[in-house]
């Protein structure tokens, strides 16, 4: 049996995330922003269950609610940061308060959730985070520039806490998945003022085409991404990227290759600008 503690859990992967875990007999420290979203589980889990209110852009917050789930648990064996929102809108359609709410919330608040965790991970000789990424960490889309700045924020900040940590038995993984039949592309999706000047550009197009797709469209089972992060978190040795759904695989792919070949083009510039004694 493990302990998880698990930020944004009332929908999506955090919802399916507890669910798994509680039906097979973990125990799981869920938070969440609106009050009693949990309690059909708490009903049926009881003590297994622990719930606490926590909107991760309250740093003082994200301290009290870490410290009283290790308090109250014990150790804690993985922690889960999967709050978070997507931010629709071309760079200048959006406001400057939602900008700063969306690197407050998807980066800000994952880091001081892993930092409130880890003096508590360190002690108890180790533990597992598993940092809620995208697909969208790796590439990138009109209309979602913010959103993609907070996710590859997050991907060079876990890549270099990895190193950091592992001398302390720490291990993390960047979950990386496509379009999934979550509540993503509706609650979780804030909007920008849409501009007219980008209406025939591919902004205008991508935000035609989200407001036409419905979920059923998406290839992503949110329970089946679920299962894959239990089974990435049982696992000895933690994987740094677990990409999920074959829309990430495919789009992933393709950028990755892309930026290889156009790394291996300029080869010999790069090496042109050492410095020669």
């Amino acid at each position: 049996m493990k302990t998880w503690f698990i930020t944004g859990t009332s929908s999506g992967f955090g919802r399916s995330l507890t669910e798994l875990l509680l039906e097979r007999g973990d125990r799981v420290a869920a938070t969440i922003r609106k009050d009693n979203a949990l309690n059909d589980l708490k009903d049926r889990y009881g003590e297994q269950l622990w719930v606490a209110t926590l909107d991760v852009t309250d740093n003082k917050a994200i301290r009290t609610v870490v410290d009283q789930a290790f308090k109250d648990l014990g150790n804690i064996d993985v922690v889960v940061n999967n709050a978070g929102y997507g931010l629709f809108g071309a760079a200048e359609e959006v406001s400057d308060e939602q900008i700063t709410h969306q690197f407050d919330t998807n980066v800000i608040g994952s880091i001081q959730v892993i930092r409130a965790a880890l003096p508590y991970l360190r002690t108890q000789g180790g533990g597992r985070i598993i940092q809620l990424s995208s697909m969208g960490g790796q590439v990138a889309f009109p209309a979602l520039s913010i959103y993609h700045a907070t996710k590859w924020a997050m991907e060079g900040f876990i890549e270099c806490l990895v190193q950091e940590v592992a001398p302390f038995n720490i291990q993390a993984t960047l979950v990386e998945p496509g379009s999934a039949r979550t509540n993503f592309g509706g609650s979780s999706m804030i909007t920008g003022e849409p501009m007219s000047e980008y209406e025939n550009t591919p902004v205008g197009h991508i935000r035609q085409m989200s407001q036409q797709a419905g979920t059923e469209h998406f290839p992503g089972d949110p329970f089946k991404m679920a299962q894959a992060i239990i089974v990435a978190a049982d696992s000895d040795k933690a994987p740094l990227r677990l990409t999920l759904g074959s829309d990430a695989y495919e789009l992933v792919h393709k950028s990755l290759s892309s930026r290889l070949a156009a790394l291996e083009e300029q080869k010999e510039v790069a090496y042109s600008t050492d410095y020669k004694d």
